[in-house]
């Protein structure tokens, strides 16, 4: 799984306003074919980007909590469609939560996005 990295990229996500929540975790996304112009529309697979605000926590939760989020996100990617950029941002909750609460939420977040965006199709 690639990472978004332009600030470009992560508006043209945040931009489309789709997104699926959880307690801890709020995931917005955007399909690939959902884009009509620009560089977007030519990448290929899942892109992942990280958002996780000062409401979090100090620069060491923050960190944690990222480092969290890749590897959940690299385990369930398999959930997702195959060509669609994921934005994951983080609630201040997101830093007292235990892992094992970020796991089923996530899984639970992809399979929704997964479902959201097979009934479209």
């Amino acid at each position: 799984m690639e990472r978004l990295k332009s600030h470009r990229d992560f508006v043209a996500v945040l931009k489309r306003r789709r997104r699926v929540s959880r307690e801890d975790i709020v995931v917005h996304y955007l399909m690939h074919d959902d884009v009509v112009t620009g560089d977007t529309a030519t990448v290929q697979g899942r892109r992942v980007g990280l958002a996780v605000s000062k409401a979090v926590g100090n620069a060491v939760t923050r960190n944690a909590v990222k480092r969290r989020f890749r590897v959940l996100a690299r385990k369930y990617e398999s959930l997702l469609p195959e060509s669609c950029d994921i934005v994951l941002r983080a609630k201040p909750s997101a830093a007292r939560a235990d892992f094992l609460s970020l796991e089923q939420q996530m899984a639970s977040c992809f399979e929704a996005v997964k479902r959201k965006t097979a009934s479209r199709q």
